[in-house]
């Protein structure tokens, strides 16, 4: 019984370090930006453009920005300047939600280890007495 309590906090200590180093991670994450980046091209409403030629070309690409915020759509066109800077936010902002989501997951293994323990720790301290096997 001692080796499998020595082996739940050992694995108690091991949800407890990759927690923290998420929470460093998440802290050097920098900008963040939901949603989802989308090329497009588009046919304009002038007579004489290459977009209504045989075959088309249309005019592009538009880079666009779709996301929901709030329970709210929008979306926004970002220019090609920025598109690196853009994708990089958006990048961060997945693995935030990536890390957030593996929190969670390991504090709640976390919090049903401690729990099992609070509730098997009077059991061993009854069995030791009982035995007079000193702690």
């Amino acid at each position: 019984m001692r080796q499998n309590l020595h082996v739940m906090a050992v694995s108690a200590e091991s949800l407890e370090k990759r927690i923290q180093i998420i929470k460093r991670q998440i802290a050097e994450l920098g900008d963040l930006r939901p949603g989802a980046l989308s090329k497009q091209y588009n046919i304009c409403g002038t007579p004489n453009c290459r977009c209504k030629a045989a075959p088309p070309l249309k005019n592009g690409p538009y880079y666009q920005i779709s996301f929901t915020r709030h329970g709210k759509s929008s979306s926004q066109f970002v220019r090609e300047e920025d598109l690196i800077e853009v994708q990089q936010q958006l990048e961060n902002y997945r693995l935030l939600r990536d890390l957030v989501d593996e929190w969670v997951t390991l504090s709640a293994q976390l919090s049903s280890l401690r729990l099992r323990d609070k509730r098997t720790a009077p059991a061993v301290e009854m069995k030791r007495r009982k035995l007079r096997i000193p702690k």
